[in-house]
């Protein structure tokens, strides 16, 4: 069980195999904080899929718009697209990508990144300054290890609910 600090700023995933604890970093990446505390109070994160999970790289999700298994489901869209939201400011900082590390995943703009986000599964530091670090997994990494992989998987795991910690 992780210690909590800031219940506002951590978000508590719910998988398959159980809790990951993710605390966010507001002061490095405002923008990105609030939009994923919007997504998951508004229960828009609860049973999407991670459509794009490598091997020693990372397990990507938050694909609201076509990844959630509870709508028309059809995998080979998830990951095409986000939320109703206006796309986000890249919020680089010096922060590196390290193992736990949550990210922004965006297209070749920089300022694209929306709904969706992956999780380092280690250290990748050719992404840094590149992509939008806004949070760190402080407890059940070892349940992001279990994700299923691929490109996507064949039968690919969900993320249960996401709620931010001061409400659940």
């Amino acid at each position: 069980m992780a210690e909590i600090k800031d219940p506002e700023n951590t978000i508590l995933m719910e998988l398959k195999t159980g809790t990951v604890t993710i605390e966010l970093l507001p002061d490095i990446a405002p923008g990105h904080c609030a939009r994923m505390k919007e997504l998951a109070r508004a229960g828009a994160y609860d049973n999407v899929v991670f459509h794009r999970v490598i091997e020693g790289f990372m397990a990507q999700t938050g694909d609201v718009a076509n990844g959630n298994t509870e709508n028309n489901f059809d995998i080979r869209r998830a990951g095409t697209g986000g939320s109703d939201l206006p796309n986000l400011k890249a919020e680089f900082s010096g922060v590196p990508h390290d193992r736990g590390t949550v990210g922004a995943a965006r297209s070749q703009n920089p300022d694209s990144a929306n709904s969706q986000f992956f999780i380092n599964f280690g250290d990748n530091h050719f992404l840094n300054r590149q992509y939008t670090v806004y949070g760190r997994v402080i407890a059940g990494m070892d349940h992001i290890d279990q994700i299923v992989r691929g490109e996507p998987p064949a039968s690919p795991d969900k993320m249960i609910s996401v709620k931010v910690a001061a409400d659940a």
